[in-house]
């Protein structure tokens, strides 16, 4: 067996909805069912007895390949590992032996390594060699938590996600994006892109905070900053003992050392801190207990008592033993990824021992408590204990007022007094600390106590009630029209206000600057698009490679369109053999549409009609004939309906009626060119499934020009000494069909065309378009390009020339080595009143080249 291609399909595919790690398999005669390896399931399952039914109910299980085998082996293995993953499957290809298996992932890079150690389980099996289950579980945890979101950020995406709005990770650390575009906003941790900076700059600045509390009313211990050990001596005498020494700009406890008595401890204190900073304070020790108050927005949301790390005496085991236990917890881990951390039992918990009269091998009476660390950070191995429900409203009031007055959105606010049920005033208490990108654990999963939703409160902070953070998004599919379809689109939106992004074949365009050039119809140019933040709406041009390659760029769209199917195009690649597996892939888009939004649906082609049923949303079903069985049913049952009558375009929901005259829309030319009216409709249709008004659709589509600026290579017509010059990037049978039925309505004295073929379309598919042709055109000039795609050189030519070898009109074929020395040569063979199509491949550069040769007259 070989794992010959791997792809990591990143959003909604041609499989699911799910992210999942997509392998082409090939597997030898005697793998393509297991039955034929004697003794491999037993040994396979002796090694993995997790493994699941190699078969659903029902179906042969003789026939199970070992395609089959990866792909169910990399999903249990992943669940084995804690993976919330479901979905996998396994389909065979036109090709004997070749497999298409497809895994679910929560984290593409284990998912990957889940396929890994998959392929490296069948081996052993095979090999009847030994294989490490507990070790290849235990990397992929380890990886799993290497890589996913900690559990602050977790908690907020999954805040998010129940909320609906969409997020994308956008570091291999915490930075996360929520919404798109112009209401997209972003997180770092705990902290908001809404959080000042130099609110966090003045909570590093312990002093300066103490200072801005004071000012405020907020009871803050006495202190001050020293200059070295013996200046901190003299601070700790002015200010009274027991102190606190620690650095001035800190976190998570690190180099604090509290409740000091003595000047040796205060020198021991001053050096731990200096490890981590050069700038120390001594302060006053407010004795009593540890509380960190959490502040969202205005809003008191979790309070909890926190208790450095400790182990309690038994009598039996010693202080290292006592640890081991305590650590042994599964809650505990060695990062920040599960709810507790292990306790360090290192030269500090040694030094803290030490001040107890306890060295690491001692055995503390059965009761005693014993105190590994000076503060309670979750992070060196401290509890937390829930006390939300007992703060009282003054504490709350002066936690608000400390976040407040430091310029923090999310702040946690770090208190010492007796308890929470009184006043701080009212206990000689204060707020020792104030801190940016407070840690959440100790508030979603604490020590003791419930969880408290402090994710659900800081998504609420960002987002209003009823918002997503979603911008209008239409995704455009189909064999043909696809571009011209979408920069309509795009130009409708506009014209309704709103800033439009827009991607399709010719780049990537923000509010209609090209930020981007080439083709960029796929996932990568969409994201983009999404993360700009002046984007109100966005247009994407969803071509099949893409989808493919990575599947969607979003979850789901509020427009999804599906211009045709027809014959289809670019069969026989990856897989894609039919127009029925062309039309499951490109229904993709209708799959996802949202519940609120729309289908919009060629009702002309009875497959893209056929997908209606696939779609969550509403359906728009387009086509230039009212009476056709699907427009006919549609508007019976009062739903949206778009067709042409007497020179109008014609818009219908129930009693509702919205008219255009086509002689207003320049693209169709009064109504003749009848693809363009057929792309007309469908980004009419989008546009009002986007909610655009129909003033605004009127004015934008007056206002579109197809000239080769606005649509470049999209039935572009130019007038050289009299004959009429038509650009197009026609390159299948279908689109050359609706050139030929568009070029007849269009006077001439005799009409040429120019035309070559991409090397990766089917031989039968090459020769149809001259065939086509080769009953509208006098004279052909044939040309081989630079786009050969695999083929050897003239093996196009002879194939378009093959189409014509029956043609009833054409008289004249000439075959020319280079397009542009082919246009010329159509060109200088041109008189008034004639007509030449010339279909392009090297877009921007053949219209530059036809604009300078009409410069040159």
């Amino acid at each position: 067996m070989e794992v010959i291609r791997t792809r990591a399909l990143r959003g909604p595919n041609l499989w699911s909805h799910h992210t999942a790690v997509e392998v082409i398999v090939s597997c030898a005669a005697d793998e393509q069912a297991i039955a034929r390896l004697p003794g491999f399931e037993a040994r396979l399952r002796a090694r993995f007895p997790a493994l699941g039914a190699l078969q659903p109910t029902g179906h042969d299980a003789d026939n199970v390949p070992l395609a089959r085998v990866l792909e169910l082996a990399a999903l249990c293995l992943q669940a084995q590992a804690g993976c919330p993953v479901t979905f996998s499957r396994t389909t065979p290809t036109f090709e004997d032996g070749i497999y298409q298996s497809v895994v679910e992932y929560s984290e593409e890079a284990v998912g990957r390594l889940a396929l890994t150690l998959a392929h490296n389980l069948i081996n052993a099996a095979l090999a009847d060699t030994p294989f490490d289950l507990d070790g290849a579980l235990a990397e992929l945890r380890e990886l799993d938590e290497d890589v996913r979101l900690g559990p602050s950020t977790g908690a907020i995406v999954a805040a998010a996600v129940a909320r609906d709005i969409p997020f994308r990770r956008l570091t291999e650390g915490s930075m996360v994006m929520f919404g798109w575009g112009s209401k997209q906003r972003r997180i770092q941790a705990a902290e908001m892109d809404s959080t000042s900076a130099i609110g966090e700059a003045i909570a590093q600045d312990k002093e300066l905070t103490k200072k801005l509390l004071h000012a405020a009313g907020v009871p803050v211990p006495l202190g001050r900053a020293v200059a070295d050990a013996d200046d901190a001596w003299a601070a700790a005498l002015e200010i009274g003992l027991p102190v606190v020494v620690k650095p001035k700009d800190g976190n998570q406890g690190k180099g604090v050392t509290v409740n000091i008595n003595s000047r040796e401890e205060l020198v021991r204190a001053f050096e731990v801190a200096r490890e981590f900073r050069d700038d120390i304070m001594v302060e006053r020790f407010l004795p009593g207990n540890d509380y960190r108050l959490l502040v969202i927005g205005d809003k008191l949301v979790a309070a909890a008592r926190r208790e450095p790390p400790q182990v309690v005496g038994d009598g039996v085991h010693s202080v290292r033993e006592l640890v081991q236990q305590v650590n042994a917890d599964p809650r505990r881990g060695s990062g920040h990824s599960t709810s507790l951390t292990k306790i360090r039992f290192d030269d500090i918990a040694l030094a803290r021992l030490a001040l107890q009269g306890y060295e690491a091998d001692s055995v503390p009476p059965k009761g005693q408590r014993v105190i590994l660390r000076n503060n309670a950070n979750l992070s060196t191995g401290g509890t937390a204990t829930d006390v939300t429900d007992d703060v009282h409203p003054e504490v709350a009031a002066r936690a608000v007022e400390a976040a407040q007055m430091i310029g923090l959105d999310i702040c946690g606010v770090d208190v010492v007094c007796d308890g929470v049920l009184q006043p701080i005033e009212q206990q000689r208490g204060g707020v020792v600390e104030v801190n940016a990108a407070p840690g959440l654990r100790m508030h979603l999963a604490p020590s003791y106590g419930k969880g408290r939703a402090v994710g659900e409160a800081i998504v609420n902070t960002m987002f209003a009630e009823g918002e997503n953070g979603r911008i209008p998004v239409v995704a455009v599919t189909g064999t043909n029209g696809k571009t011209t379809t979408v920069r309509l689109i795009a130009h409708l939106l506009t014209a309704a206000g709103l800033r439009t992004g827009m991607t399709n074949t010719d780049g990537v365009y923000v509010e209609g600057r090209r930020t981007d050039s080439g083709d960029c119809s796929g996932p990568r140019s969409a994201r983009n698009v999404l993360l700009h933040p002046d984007v109100d709406a966005a247009v994407f041009e969803t071509a099949r490679g893409g989808v493919l390659r990575e599947g969607l760029a979003f979850d789901r769209c509020q427009v999804a369109v599906v211009t045709n199917i027809g014959t289809g195009d670019h069969l026989g690649l990856n897989y894609i053999t039919t127009v029925e597996d062309l039309a499951v892939l490109k229904r993709v888009i209708v799959q996802n549409v949202a519940a609120s939004g729309f289908a919009v649906l060629n009702a002309m082609d009875p497959i893209v009609a056929g997908m209606a049923a696939n779609c969550r949303g509403k359906v728009i079903f387009f086509g230039a004939e009212r009476g056709h069985p699907v427009i006919a049913t549609h508007l019976a049952q009062g739903k949206r309906s778009l067709f042409v009558d007497a020179g109008q375009l014609v818009a219908v929901e129930g009693a509702q009626r919205h008219a255009v005259a086509l002689d207003q829309v320049p693209i169709t030319r009064n109504g003749a060119i009848g693809f363009q009216v057929e792309n007309v409709m469908a980004a009419v249709a989008a546009a009002w499934g986007v909610g655009i008004g129909w003033d605004a659709i009127r004015l934008g589509l007056k206002t579109f020009a197809n000239d080769s600026d606005n649509a470049p290579g999209r039935f572009n017509v130019f007038d050289y000494r009299g004959a009429t010059l038509i650009a197009d990037y026609g390159h299948n049978p279908d689109a050359i069909l609706a050139l030929v039925q568009a070029v007849e309505t269009m006077p001439a004295k005799r009409r040429s065309v120019v035309i070559s073929g991409a090397g990766d379309r089917r031989d039968e598919d090459i020769r149809q378009q001259t065939e086509i042709l080769g009953k509208a055109f006098d004279d052909v000039v044939l040309y081989q390009d630079q786009c050969q795609r695999g083929r050897v050189d003239g093996e196009v030519v002879a194939l378009l020339r093959a189409g014509l070898a029956a043609a009833p009109r054409t008289s004249h074929i000439d075959e020319i080595n280079g397009e542009f020395l082919a246009i010329d040569t159509a060109l200088a063979r041109l008189g008034e009143g004639d007509l030449c199509l010339i279909l392009v491949d090297q877009v921007e550069e053949a219209l530059a080249h036809i604009a300078k040769r009409i410069a040159e007259g």
